[in-house]
């Protein structure tokens, strides 16, 4: 090698590109495991995944939704349940809503911190000389065995002191290791998420370690003024974009699979299969197309320091909520034309097809939302 040459660091796409090939090849030990393990955790750290969420102000690199987004549709090509724990890189929007100190301890060991948590069920926490004391188990902390951070719900009495009357729930936050882990993560699909219990007995919360469910940011940068339901519901939702190209890949790969039975037509000979994957081809870059022109609307019209219209925000929840059922809908055609190869449980369409369905029962991304949203259009409800 030339003395002279210059030897520059991976670019972020080649190393997301390694971390996809990892994934990939590790996805029966994640669902093995129940969870993501703290290694491939940390290799997601050197990609750039959960500074995504992480203020300028702190290191990070506050990225818009539309830059950190196809990072997670290309982990979920590989395996949904890495790009769901990947997905909450963004939650690092929530911490916004803690005093500015509070934030600062938080990242004061640098940027690619991990946070989890779990809002419900809401449990009593007891005021006492400077926060809360709570004792309580909560569902659903999904990646929690990757976290360096990990929040969880509480109610507290309300501002007039009745405790019959608490008030919005409040996150409580904690380092990781001060928080119990249930291993109780037993699921059809998305079974690599660790989405376990976690509880506490007596934790002692300072009241600048907790924040309002649904306060606003303290910090002043684009990123923290994305409506954070509408990003709650993206980064959701394209994890079933990531799966439904890698049901298209699949079934074209199998296309030209040799005949199962003598005299019968390859797949990609078949009118139906063809018919069936031209069609999710075009419905596939319809809805991703869809989905992301809606963000980068919403986020040059925020860059620009203006507020976001109804109108843009209801299309946010409505491009989320439509990747995540046509993508699964995407998925089940793939799975109908794949033959009967793809029945067997060791095969790759069969933890494809499962982790599309958990997607789809996600609170943010319900069939209650077109509802809503419809009700908007017509002029007879609020939206959301």
């Amino acid at each position: 090698m030339n003395s002279q040459q210059v030897i520059h660091p991976p670019r972020r796409a080649d190393k997301l590109a390694a971390l996809v090939e990892t994934i990939a090849a590790r996805r029966e030990e994640i669902d093995r495991l129940s969870h993501v393990p703290r290694d491939l955790v940390a290799q997601m750290k050197e990609v750039g995944i959960f500074r995504a969420g992480t203020p300028k102000c702190f290191g990070g690199d506050a990225s818009s939704p539309a830059d950190f987004l196809p990072m997670v549709e290309a982990i979920a090509t590989a395996d949904g349940s890495a790009a769901w724990v990947a997905a909450f890189g963004s939650a690092n929007t929530y911490l916004a809503a803690l005093p500015i100190e509070t934030q600062r301890k938080i990242y004061e060991t640098g940027p690619d911190q991990v946070f989890a948590g779990a809002l419900y069920p809401v449990q009593p926490a007891k005021p006492a000389p400077g926060g809360w004391i709570a004792t309580g188990r909560w569902r659903f902390a999904s990646g929690c065995k990757g976290a360096d951070w990990i929040g969880a719900g509480i109610a507290t009495p309300s501002a007039a002191g009745d405790s019959d009357k608490p008030s919005l729930p409040r996150m409580a936050v904690a380092p990781a290791h001060e928080v119990e882990i249930v291993d109780n993560w037993e699921v059809f699909g998305m079974q690599g998420t660790g989405s376990h219990d976690i509880r506490v007995e007596n934790k002692f919360y300072a009241e600048e370690w907790t924040f309002l469910r649904g306060s606003e940011s303290l910090i002043d940068e684009t990123l923290f003024r994305y409506p954070p339901l509408a990003y709650q519901a993206q980064v959701h939702a394209v994890v079933n974009i990531g799966l439904a190209r890698a049901a298209l890949d699949l079934v074209m790969t199998m296309s030209k699979e040799a005949k199962i039975m003598p005299g019968a037509p390859r797949l990609g000979d078949r009118g139906y299969f063809r018919l069936t994957l031209a069609k999710g081809e075009a419905q596939w870059r319809s809805i991703r197309s869809f989905f992301y022109e809606t963000i980068e609307q919403a986020w040059d019209i925020l860059e620009a320091g203006d507020p976001l219209p109804d109108h843009l925000s209801n299309l946010l929840r409505l491009s989320a909520s439509h990747a995540a059922h046509g993508c699964a809908d995407i998925i089940q055609s793939a799975y109908r034309i794949a033959g009967m190869s793809a029945i067997q449980k060791s095969h790759r369409m069969q933890q494809i097809v499962r982790d599309s369905l958990v997607v789809t029962q996600h609170a943010s991304l319900s069939e209650a939302t077109f509802d809503d949203i419809g009700g908007y259009l017509a002029g007879t409800g609020k939206g959301l």
